[in-house]
């Protein structure tokens, strides 16, 4: 019986099937055989410090950490300081030369600075190393845009994201709820209360719920003044960026142009700082010295309508034994400005953790900067601390980010991590800062009006740096 195919085209099928089939194994083999064991051998023995920042999701880490060590024997002293320490040690060490820390993490406003002063280790080779890469860690998946404008510059990577600090509005649900209150809501503005969603609904709200001791609130007589919004106000922590994170960019502003000159007293930016300072009538009189910290605080004691926060530190709040109204708050979007819903813009601070130029081993913290970002401790820090900020899209469908009171805080992040960016790299961004958040408050205060203080604001950029973006 002749045979259906020739010798000569059974041996090139079966040539090209042994090619075929020796290629997907040898591409599955590769793909098993990698692990952080193997790739930490060089290195096991060895131990890097890595400096990081305090928060709720910085602590549910730290006992994660071990894990790394105890897969790579590769020993890691990982120390929590606070925003502001962190970012000073961490600084002044890389810009010593001391290079007491392997890894630091750095704020997406320090990556300018620091990148300027040649401190910054590029991972482009390490991440090109089949033997350091894990080829499974599918770089794809981390959020953008906010990955790739914080840690990428000039056509190199200096990191992965790490935490994904981003802003959120923050109000009282029970208030929101509560007959009376909507009512005379409906009645003194003409449209239902809810969860503000433009920038002219969230001054009408602060407007409403603005109140003194002896007025009626939800049916209950107050004993202290209320108030309706709390925002950040000191002289320090993330006062100016707020204000242009969320409103100026919202208003289809910015404090420079592309090519880097300054903006700062554009009509756009007037018209946002405006709306800003506004809502300083109706906030605590001591606003004006409320930090980063304080905002939730405030919101946990239960003296003000609504806020705008940062979110991850609602999860140390809202939470029974901290705050009486655990489990009565809302959250929603940043709210934008009316008409240009397309140019809406959070406040945020996307977050890397770098290896400094000092560090003795390079390799061992590449390692480990990279296990951090894998899925499964970004998967088990999340479920561990029930819920956090998220750096990767499939965090997303996590049934601890699903569930629970806090599902609409996650449904904040998401929205918000959207339209997150990293800052521009501007070298001289803390003299600018400096300079700006000073002004900044004189305008919440009302020592400056708005169209004074863009004009003062202006003059000082200009000033201190015209480009203000470091030059590739």
């Amino acid at each position: 019986m002749k045979p259906l195919w020739s010798s000569s085209t059974r041996h090139a099928v079966c040539k090209t099937g042994l090619a075929a089939a020796l290629a997907l194994g040898f591409s599955t083999s590769v793909a098993s055989a990698w692990t952080y064991k193997e790739a930490a051998a060089p290195y096991k023995g060895s131990t890097i410090r890595v400096l990081d920042e305090v928060t709720p999701l910085q602590e549910v880490l730290k006992d994660i950490v071990p894990e790394f060590t105890a897969e790579t024997g590769i020993n890691v002293e990982y120390e929590l300081l606070n925003h502001f320490d962190v970012i000073n040690k961490g600084q002044a060490d890389m810009l010593s030369g001391r290079g007491y820390y392997d890894a630091v993490m750095l704020h997406g406003f320090q990556i300018g600075p620091m990148l300027s002063a040649e401190v910054l280790l590029p991972i482009d080779e390490m991440m090109a190393n089949p033997a350091l890469m894990n080829p499974g860690f599918d770089e794809a998946d981390l959020i953008n845009p906010a990955y790739q404008t914080t840690a990428g510059y000039g056509g190199k990577q200096y990191g992965f994201i790490n935490w994904n600090y981003n802003q959120i509005y923050w109000a009282r649900g029970d208030l929101f709820s509560h007959p009376d209150e909507m009512a005379a809501f409906k009645a003194k503005y003409g449209y239902d209360l809810q969860p503000a969603k433009t920038f002219e609904q969230l001054r009408d709200i602060a407007e409403f719920f603005t109140r003194p001791a002896g007025a009626t609130l939800a049916g209950t007589t107050l004993e202290s003044d209320f108030y309706g919004i709390v925002m950040e106000g000191i002289k320090g922590g993330s006062t100016f960026p707020s204000l242009w994170g969320n409103f100026i960019k919202s208003f289809g502003g910015d404090i420079i142009d592309a090519s880097g000159k300054p903006t700062f007293d554009s009509p756009e930016n007037i018209a946002a700082i405006t709306a800003w300072a506004e809502l300083w009538k109706f906030a605590p009189p001591g606003m004006a010295e409320y930090s980063l910290i304080d905002v939730p605080t405030v919101m946990g004691n239960g003296i003000a309508a609504q806020a705008i926060a940062w979110s991850d530190f609602v999860l140390g709040i809202d939470k029974e034994g901290v705050s009486p109204f655990a489990g009565k708050f809302i959250y929603g979007p940043m709210p934008y400005k009316e008409g240009l819903a397309d140019a809406r813009s959070v406040e945020a601070e996307p977050s890397v953790t770098v290896i400094s130029t000092h560090s003795e081993n390079p390799e061992a913290t590449f390692l480990f900067i990279q296990w951090l970002a894998e899925r499964k401790q970004q998967e088990k820090l999340l479920e561990t601390g029930q819920g956090g900020v998220p750096i990767r899209e499939t965090s997303w469908a996590l049934p601890v980010m699903q569930q629970g009171h806090f599902a609409g805080l996650f449904d904040a992040m998401k929205s918000s991590l959207k339209v997150a960016v990293g800052k521009p790299k501007m070298p001289e961004f803390y003299e600018l800062y400096d300079v700006l958040t000073g002004i900044s408050q004189e305008i919440g205060l009302g020592t400056l009006t708005p169209e004074e203080g863009a004009k003062k604001a202006q003059a000082a950029m200009i000033d201190i740096c015209n480009p203000c973006l470091l030059s590739m």
